[in-house]
């Protein structure tokens, strides 16, 4: 699911699409990429019945499913990732591989925070991986020559942590347990609100602003209805509706953060890699380079150390136990 998302999302921000004469700026396919989102996130909740674990409040004698004070407080952090996470794709001179390795690299650094913080053992395969991204991420800044990015492009890197470590301590303050109802409460609580949440604050943006930035919000909230690339975005929300749930289940799962958060965020990086060489055999854009997929392999060893290990440690204790 990672591979048509990206390739998306960098896709149109790179060459026209439709009946446009230039690509779409990356604030521009934003608003409706996540209106459709919504859609798409409501009609799941809907057809699997997951609205009946959320929490229901009876408002004008009509029962309706509202979020905990926790979910609320995830919702305003997922909130600030929704918009991070596809502007990321779009930086111009930034590529994929790169710009994945900063914000899941500094991701990956707050997982053992939060779980040291939150009283939860981190085994040594998660920590060894840890080292091994770490190194990835090294690889690749020393091949870039440092760290040189636009400024909106360091302030998405910014929020986006500041928003990954709020979601992440919430999770794991009342969603990782073994209850699968649980997992599913904390899911729909928080993507009812997250949606609305981040949809009401780019339509703030887009009124009250008049120069830059805050012209392609409203542009991407007016006028690419009117144009041939609005069915280029339309998978752009499904595919980001579907990674949504693929997510949650990984990052709430009741293990450590230090082995959730490399496992779901190695396989973004992955499809990155795989994201670049599509379009740079569709559209001619950079493939990735030598250090990048250097990193990419020791991320892979770094997936197969966090599946494997643990097996080996359960397989070791059925052994001693016999």
């Amino acid at each position: 699911m990672w591979i048509p998302y990206i390739a998306l999302s960098r896709g149109l921000t790179s060459t026209p699409h439709g009946d446009m004469s230039r690509p779409l700026k990356g604030l521009e396919f934003i608003p409706v990429s996540l209106a459709l989102v919504l859609v798409f996130i409501y009609l799941f909740f809907t057809l699997s019945g997951w609205w009946k674990f959320a929490h229901h409040r009876t408002i004008l004698g009509l029962s309706l499913p509202v979020p905990s004070k926790w979910t609320l407080w995830s919702a305003v952090a997922s909130a600030m990732l929704l918009v991070t996470v596809p502007l990321s794709y779009t930086f111009a001179g930034v590529s994929i591989p790169f710009i994945q390795l900063l914000m899941r690299g500094d991701v990956l650094l707050i997982a053992p925070i939060v779980d040291l913080v939150s009283g939860r053992r981190v085994r040594w395969y998660s920590w060894v991986a840890l080292v091994m991204v770490a190194i990835a991420i090294g690889i690749t800044l020393w091949d870039r020559g440092g760290f040189f990015l636009p400024p909106l492009c360091i302030a998405a890197i910014i929020v986006y942590t500041i928003g990954y470590f709020m979601r992440l301590s919430i999770m794991t303050r009342i969603a990782k347990t073994p209850d699968p109802d649980t997992l599913k409460r904390y899911f729909v609580e928080e993507q009812m609100v997250t949606y609305p949440i981040t949809l009401v604050l780019l339509a703030l943006f887009a009124t009250i602003g008049q120069v830059g930035s805050f012209l392609d919000i409203r542009w991407g909230f007016v006028d690419i209805w009117h144009s041939g690339a609005i069915w280029w975005v339309v998978p752009v929300g499904l595919f980001t509706a579907i990674l949504a749930v693929y997510a949650a289940q990984i990052l709430l799962d009741e293990r450590e953060n230090t082995f959730c958060v490399p496992l779901e965020r190695s396989a973004s990086i992955l499809g990155g890699i795989a994201a670049s060489y599509l379009l740079s055999s569709l559209y001619g854009l950079p493939a990735p380079t030598g250090a990048e997929l250097v990193g990419a392999a020791i991320l892979m060893a770094a997936i197969a150390l966090l599946s494997l290990a643990p097996r080996f440690a359960k397989a070791k204790v059925a052994q001693a136990q016999r």
